[in-house]
């Protein structure tokens, strides 16, 4: 199941890049999917 999270964190990142986020906010968004925000 974490697995399976994770892989859609990635391409939630991957979304959000598109919109040229910067680094400090890739890794908080990062962060939060991790946490399970």
């Amino acid at each position: 199941m974490a697995e399976k999270k994770s892989e859609s964190v990635v391409r939630d990142i991957k979304r959000r890049t598109r919109r040229k986020y910067s680094t400090e906010e890739k890794i908080a968004t990062v962060l939060e999917g991790l946490r399970g925000e």
